[in-house]
Parts: structure tokens; C-alpha cells; sequence
């Protein structure tokens, strides 16, 4: 799983409530665990830190999106269901660049 990789995952609400099945994006990745942030189809509200996706064959999303980048939790492999697609590589610097930001890394 690099980095990149969008996948579809049981991600959990950010309340603990339950969870949603929906893509994800891998942003590091263990033996054991992955770190993932969300993807959602609701572009109406778009934070500075959000990266704007356009579907492609490549990415396998059906809907442009929005990579929610404040929106990160770390997974069990297993919660992993599939390969979607992969970020191009100006999206992965992009994706870099937006977490830069939320973390305000210099």
C-alpha cells in the first residue's frame, strides 16, 4: 500500500458514532496498520487544505472529489476492501503540499 493509493475503506465519523464505507487515500503505511485521510464527493464546501480530484481510469473514483486532508485516522489492514486506483504524481505533490499546511511544516 504506498502512498497514494486510493482504496476503499470502513472509515469511521469523526464522532465515533459508526462508519461509512468510502474511498481513502494511503498516507503511510505499516506492517500491521495504514494511515488513510478520506475522500468525499460533497465539493460545495472546500477548506484550504482539501485537494480537488477530477475521476480518471487511473484514480478509479466515479465523482470529482475532494481528498479531505483534516480527516486522517489510522487503520487496520483488514478494514482495507479494495484497490480503487493511485494519485497521479501531481496529485501525490499536491497531497504533500496541502498537509504541509495543515501540519505547518515549513
Amino acid at each position: 500500500m504506498p502512498k497514494g493509493d486510493i482504496l476503499l475503506i470502513t472509515f469511521p465519523y469523526t464522532d465515533l458514532s459508526g462508519s461509512k464505507l468510502r474511498p481513502a487515500v494511503v498516507l503511510a503505511d505499516t506492517s500491521l496498520d495504514f494511515t488513510a485521510c478520506f475522500v468525499t464527493t460533497q465539493i460545495n464546501w472546500i477548506e484550504p487544505t482539501d485537494v480537488l480530484v477530477t475521476p480518471t481510469a487511473i484514480n478509479g473514483l466515479r465523482k470529482q472529489s475532494l481528498i479531505r486532508t483534516n480527516k486522517i485516522a489510522t487503520l487496520e489492514r483488514p478494514l482495507a476492501k479494495g484497490l480503487l486506483g493511485r494519485l497521479t504524481s501531481a496529485e501525490l505533490i499536491e497531497l504533500n503540499n496541502k498537509l504541509k499546511i495543515l501540519f505547518q511544516l515549513t
